[in-house]
């Protein structure tokens, strides 16, 4: 193994790494504005309103991570709204396209978690709270959001690593991410395994770093 490929191009990978970091945490943020309102309209027992929420995860949970990205890259061309409108200018970027992407997609995932823990709620929390005279909207901010919220951190540190690996992708629209960067240095030195090495210890040094802090933050909760 040449590892003279890493020194040489640590600033490069460096930038990739970047690129991922805000993609996914942009992402992430984004999805959790779409996953709580979703996650609590998928727990109604009133389908014309549970009804669009479970569509919306039934699409992006049924389907690929690249499909979903093709469909907006390639495929939002093709329609008038987009091509002729002032949305244009941002969907011919790779980089909006890619967030869109990976917004849609994590927002349809942890809304699911969301739904799952809510489901499992103990009703006994839910009873006391009315009992003690809360209204409906009191009791989702102060009982149910806090519980559910803490109770899907395990489920939720897996969809960031989840996010993590999915957004490799991103360099197949010309995004130099951590895999876009390990192209670049594989086609500059003809080597694929130092190349691709590099960017596979970048993916575990961001994995295990949130692993770290889910760790840290669950048993902060558990100590309370």
């Amino acid at each position: 193994m040449d590892f003279s490929i890493f020194i040489n191009e640590y600033q490069f990978y460096l930038a990739g790494l970047w690129t991922t970091v805000w993609l996914v945490a942009l992402s992430l943020l984004l999805g959790l504005f779409i996953a709580v309102p979703v996650g609590l309209l998928r727990s109604s027992e009133n389908w014309l309103i549970k009804g669009p929420a479970w569509s919306f995860m039934y699409f992006f949970r049924g389907t690929p991570l690249l499909v979903q990205l093709f469909l907006i890259y390639y495929g939002a061309a093709q329609f008038d709204l987009i091509h002729e409108t002032w949305l244009w200018h941002y969907f011919q970027e790779a980089w909006f396209c890619a967030l869109l992407a990976f917004t849609l997609n994590t927002g349809a995932y942890t809304a699911e978690i969301i739904r799952g823990v809510i489901s499992t709620m103990p009703k006994s929390e839910l009873e006391a709270a009315k009992a003690y005279g809360m209204s409906e909207g009191q009791i989702l901010r102060r009982i149910t959001l806090p519980n559910s919220l803490r109770r899907a951190l395990p489920a939720y540190s897996n969809e960031i690593i989840f996010m993590i690996h999915g957004s490799a992708i991103a360099g197949i629209v010309t995004i130099v991410d951590i895999t876009g960067a390990a192209r670049v240095v594989n086609a500059r030195y003809y080597a694929p395994f130092e190349a691709y090495f590099g960017a596979a210890l970048l993916y575990m040094c961001l994995t295990f770093s949130v692993i770290f802090a889910f760790k840290k933050w669950e048993s902060r909760y558990s100590t309370r």
